[in-house]
């Protein structure tokens, strides 16, 4: 039976191979069951103003959103285009009368009560939003936003590269160089170094060490170490 991580890291790996939209929407519901939450959706508007959307929401909800035009009154798209930081959903306005009962109606069709949305941008005006939804006490969402952030984060880049491979007249993006000493410190990661061998290795501490790891894992767009030399080897960034 696969670990936990690298259950995560099998989904991302599909992610990365989608090649169509019908590819991503199986990673959504993937990753849906791996944090056992009650939707996960990601969509974004491409720089010709065209929309996209991959998740599990109901169709009748999202049939129903668009009759409403609820676009207009939803707190958590109003909230979030002012945003470029996640955000949890309680911290945002719903005072409103018309936000309360978007609120109330949204339940009716199965949205949770707890969200977590993450504004991304792309490099021509596109705009996305990744989010995560559930219903649960705030207790319990707390710890999950808390144990879960960092990963959803990165997660919501991830969605945000695929869809930009959809783009008309893409342009390749440029790919951060990993530096001489953290490719050093990859590649002896990668043979099976301990990081405190490693740090010997360099002549180096193992706090400057763990500077170079999480730099290159930035780089990277890394779940973690594991993840971070798996890309890097990938990528031609290191060799074994």
């Amino acid at each position: 039976m696969l670990g936990t991580q690298t259950k995560l890291e099998a989904i991302l790996s599909d992610l990365e191979q989608a090649a169509t939209l019908d590819g991503m929407q199986r990673v959504s519901e993937a990753l849906r069951e791996y944090y056992r939450v009650d939707h996960l959706v990601y969509h974004w508007v491409d720089s010709s103003g065209d929309q996209y959307g991959c998740g599990t929401y109901s169709d009748e909800w999202q049939q129903k959103y668009l009759q409403e035009n609820y676009l207009r009154i939803d707190p958590v798209i109003q909230g979030c285009y002012q945003r470029f930081h996640p955000v949890d959903w309680k911290r945002l306005d719903w005072s409103s009368k018309a936000a309360r009962e978007f609120l109330r109606v949204s339940g009716e069709y199965g949205v949770g009560n707890q969200g977590f949305s993450v504004p991304v941008r792309g490099p021509r005006g596109q705009f996305a939003l990744f989010t995560i939804n559930h219903s649960c006490d705030d207790e319990e969402w707390a710890v999950f936003t808390q144990d879960n952030r960092r990963d959803l984060i990165l997660i919501a880049h991830y969605f945000n590269e695929k869809a930009l491979e959809f783009e008309p007249d893409r342009q390749p993006e440029q790919q951060q160089a990993l530096s001489p000493r953290e490719v050093d410190a990859m590649t002896l990661l990668a043979i099976g170094y301990s990081r405190a061998q490693v740090a010997n290795k360099l002549s180096i501490s193992e706090h400057t060490l763990r500077v170079y790891i999480e730099s290159a894992r930035f780089k990277l767009g890394a779940l973690n170490t594991t993840h971070a030399v798996a890309r890097a080897m990938s990528r031609g960034l290191i060799v074994v």
